[in-house]
Formats: structure tokens, C-alpha cells, sequence
């Protein structure tokens, strides 16, 4: 069988797409999923979108197309799913700011999802986000995106590289935003903190105010977090929303 004969080569460029996808994404790049599972998962979904898609080539493409249009698709799934990784981290660093008021940046523990060193706090709205996402079956959000791509740009046409830059500068932008959007009243709560801790060492100087902070920081921030973890759900509709805006489609 010819290597570059159309459809099998058409099936190449999606099954590349959904590789580079993959790599980047929240869900599927996770090292709690084996390589097995990951390839296999993305070869049947390959199959399924090359069989929607029409071939990209009449004839048989040269060498030199094939690697470039083979780049692109690669370009084209690593800006997607960089794009909904910085959307699902926005969790997790709201969780970092919060735990840097409270005093607790420097404790860490392992992420089960990426095996790398995280912040407790960070970690467990993270976890709770997950709950949320899989309950509600949003994580199919992230393989209709994919299924919409090849939708509005078939393999063979992607975005070029301006959309995609743009894309990824405003999912990094976003990401910030909605994170200090979603700890901002935890943090005005810890100014507030700090304003009467000022206040009380002008009152009683004697008062060690550096050593009650500690546990006042701590308790506060944790009681304001009881009250902060039902708005992951509101969060949970901003995402989609914010996956259909941010993603090159």
C-alpha cells in the first residue's frame, strides 16, 4: 500500500492532529494514563474522524507536502490543546494564591495527574474541579472541540500561525484573569485580615502579631474556602463558554 496514498495519508494528518491534541490537553495528557491507552484511544478516534472527513488530496501529495502539512496539523493540535490546558489551570492557580495568603506556598505534595510537585490547596480544587467535570460529562467538551476542528478546518487547512499565536496568548491571558476573577474575595478577606492585625499592633504594641497571623491566616482562608468551593460549578459553564471563544475553530 502507498504510504502517501490519499486517504491514508488523510488518516495520517488526523491521526497527527488528535496525537499533538493529546500531548497538550488537560484529561488526556495525563501521566495516569498509560502510553497504550493514549495511543489506542487516539488511533480509534483518528479512524472515526478520517472516515467524516473527506480526503485532503486528489492525488498522491510529494514528500516535501507531506512533512509540511504534517507540521502544521502537529502546530495546529499542540495550540489547541495548550489553549484548553491554560483554561483547566485557572483552578489550580486561584488555589495558589490562596495558599500564598495563608501561608502555605511552600508546602507541597505530589500531583497524581502530571507526577510532579503541587500545592496541596491547589491540588484539591483541582481534584474537586475533575469531580465536577466528569459528573457532568464536560470532559466530552474537550473531543467535540476536536470533532469541531476538523469541522471548520478539514486536515490539510489549518489556521495559520498568527490565529494560533493569538489563540495561545489569549487562553495565557484568560487564565490569569479568571484566576484572580476567582480568588479575589478570598484575597480582599486576607487584606482585610492584614488591615486589623495592623490596627491591633497600634492598639496593644505588646501583642505578638507576627505569631497570632499565622493561625488566623490559616483558619480564615480555609473557612472562606468552604464558602468558595459550590462556585467551581459557575466556573465549570464559564469554561465551556470560554473553550468555544479561546479555541482557533
Amino acid at each position: 500500500m502507498d504510504l502517501f496514498s490519499p486517504k491514508l495519508f488523510g488518516f495520517f494528518l488526523v491521526l497527527t492532529r488528535v496525537g499533538a491534541f493529546f500531548a497538550t490537553a488537560p484529561v488526556f495528557s495525563w501521566e495516569v494514563l498509560s502510553i497504550q491507552m493514549k495511543i489506542s484511544i487516539a488511533v480509534i478516534l483518528s479512524l472515526f474522524f478520517s472516515i467524516l472527513v473527506p480526503p485532503p488530496f486528489a492525488a498522491n501529495p510529494s514528500l516535501f507536502e507531506a512533512v509540511l502539512l504534517l507540521g502544521e496539523e502537529t502546530l495546529y493540535g499542540l495550540a489547541m490543546g495548550i489553549a484548553a490546558y491554560c483554561l483547566f489551570t485557572v483552578v489550580q492557580m486561584a488555589g495558589q494564591y490562596i495558599e500564598q495568603q495563608m501561608g502555605l506556598s511552600m508546602a507541597e505534595v505530589l500531583d497524581p495527574f502530571s507526577g510532579q510537585e503541587g500545592h496541596p490547596l491547589g491540588l484539591m480544587l483541582e481534584i474537586l474541579f475533575i469531580l465536577l467535570l466528569f459528573s457532568s460529562n464536560s470532559h466530552l467538551l474537550l473531543l467535540q472541540i476536536l470533532s469541531r476542528s476538523f469541522e471548520h478546518y478539514p486536515p490539510a487547512v489549518v489556521p495559520n500561525l498568527g490565529i494560533l499565536t493569538e489563540s495561545i496568548l489569549q487562553a495565557g491571558s484568560a487564565m490569569l484573569l479568571l484566576a484572580l476573577q476567582m480568588s479575589a474575595p478570598l484575597l480582599a478577606a486576607f487584606m482585610l485580615l492584614m488591615v486589623v492585625l495592623a490596627f491591633m499592633a497600634r492598639v496593644a504594641p505588646e501583642t505578638n502579631v507576627l505569631f497570632l497571623s499565622f493561625p488566623l491566616r490559616i483558619g480564615l482562608g480555609l473557612l472562606i474556602l468552604g464558602f468558595f468551593i459550590p462556585y467551581l460549578n459557575e466556573y465549570l459553564r464559564q469554561f465551556a463558554n470560554w473553550l468555544g471563544r479561546l479555541l482557533p475553530l
